[in-house]
């Protein structure tokens, strides 16, 4: 079974996690994050399936984030419901690449942590 590989193409981060899966050879439906963002029940059954805290499935070093100061809504207690609505707005927010496999998501890229949940 394939797991859902949400991407921005230009991110060379993305780009570094796109060859690892290739190298691989993980079996993954790749999906740009831009075009096709997240909506808020994706993001509402991504976060349940996670275990993360919210805050981690931000973008924080994003322009976005900095333009619309989101620091400061999640500080003034942005609750879950508003930050899923607000992450599905524009997929700039999302921390990126995300992994969605039957029974866990990855943020960001992290080898180890990707070994463990693709390979192990």
């Amino acid at each position: 079974m394939a797991v859902l590989f949400l991407e921005y193409p230009k991110c060379s981060t993305c780009r570094k996690a796109r060859v690892w899966l290739e190298q691989h050879g993980v079996a993954f439906e790749a999906r740009h994050i831009v075009e096709q963002n997240p909506t808020a029940d994706e993001l509402r059954a991504w976060h349940a399936l996670s275990g993360l805290p919210i805050r981690r499935f931000f973008n924080t070093s994003g322009m976005l984030y900095r333009q619309r100061n989101i620091k400061a809504l999640l500080d003034d207690g942005l609750d879950d419901e508003g930050c899923y609505n607000l992450l599905a707005e524009d997929g700039m927010l999302v921390k990126r690449p995300v992994v969605v496999g039957p029974d866990f998501v990855l943020l960001g890229f992290r080898e180890a942590e990707w070994e463990s949940a693709l390979l192990g």
